[in-house]
């Protein structure tokens, strides 16, 4: 999947009749053919046609029969072929976890031991969940009962679509149960997520010289929202993105300073400054002298240093 500028999020009633639950296929609403991400869960179950599904930075194939479990902010897409049939699921957190106070960007540290219906949706980068024709056939029956209550809402069929969907869940939990459990000891969520900041690294180190260097740049090529990478970063790193980017520039500023001859308005613009005196100014701020001085003082430590005003 190609990262996007401009990744689109939605939430559920842009995407839904109601803000709990829907469920709906080809004919209620045509799919999302780019890449994008939504604030809430999504459930696609595949009736017939040969796709791929696309999520993060992970391509699975999504045959007949397969279903795909996406978590909130997780940026993915399935081009569905003009002859393929579906089935979409969109529900709340508040729907399925009612018990559960936690932020959605938190999700994939929830134990399964604590909330066993994550499962599927927190390694579905790792697994593909296609069923046998017998396996799909109660599935069929679940989406058809789920269809029939939702399109006939009465007192007391929220509470009825609720168990469907969490039987659905667990058809697919025992199913999957050997592999699931191997991946929540493995921590392959973590994992995921690691490899997601390091591209995110990887990013900032090859793109460190571009002035328009922002979030959302960031955050789409590396198949996160701008929201979950910042959360993220402050919990893994620390930082903020501009406390981040500012200290991989001054890293790279140091080293071009200190190994090399160039001026220093070619190293401000290599670190992505525009500007060579709000270079210099915030070079000092951080390392209490301009940069030129630095590059004095680090390559002849013991020469006299004329104090700079």
């Amino acid at each position: 999947m190609p990262p996007k500028r401009d990744v689109p999020t939605y939430v559920m009633q842009q995407r839904s009749e109601l803000m709990d639950f829907h469920i709906r296929d080809p004919r209620g609403r045509p799919a999302e053919t780019a890449p994008h991400r939504h604030e809430y869960f999504q459930i696609q179950i595949n009736l017939g046609g040969e796709t791929v599904q696309h999520i993060g930075s992970v391509e699975r194939p999504f045959a007949r029969n397969t279903l795909a479990f996406i978590l909130p902010h997780r940026v993915h897409v399935i081009p569905h072929p003009p002859d393929s049939d579906f089935v979409v699921i969109n529900f709340s957190q508040t729907f399925l976890l009612p018990h559960l106070a936690c932020d959605p960007m938190d999700l994939e540290e929830v134990s399964i031991l604590q909330a066993p219906e994550l499962s599927p949706f927190r390694f579905q980068e790792h697994l593909d969940f296609c069923l046998d024709d017998v396996e799909f056939g109660a599935i069929r029956g679940l989406l058809e009962q789920m269809r029939t209550l939702d399109a006939n809402r009465r007192f007391g069929s929220r509470e009825i679509l609720k168990g469907l969907l969490l039987q659905l869940i667990g058809q697919v939990c025992g199913l999957y149960a050997e592999p699931l459990r191997e991946l929540a000891e493995s921590n392959a969520a973590q994992v995921s997520r690691r490899a997601a900041l390091g591209r995110m690294s990887d990013y900032l180190r090859r793109h460190i010289d571009d002035p328009d260097l922002n979030l959302q740049k960031v955050a789409a090529a590396t198949y996160l929202s701008p929201s979950y990478l910042t959360h993220w970063l402050r919990k893994e790193v620390g930082k903020s993105f501009s406390e981040l980017v500012l200290e991989r520039r001054m890293h790279a500023a140091r080293n071009f300073l200190l190994n090399g001859s160039r001026p220093v308005g070619e190293v401000a613009r290599l670190c992505g400054f525009a500007d060579e005196a709000y270079f210099s100014r915030r070079f000092r701020q951080i390392h209490g002298v301009p940069p030129g001085q630095f590059r004095r003082q680090q390559r002849d430590p013991d020469a006299p240093q004329v104090a700079m005003l």
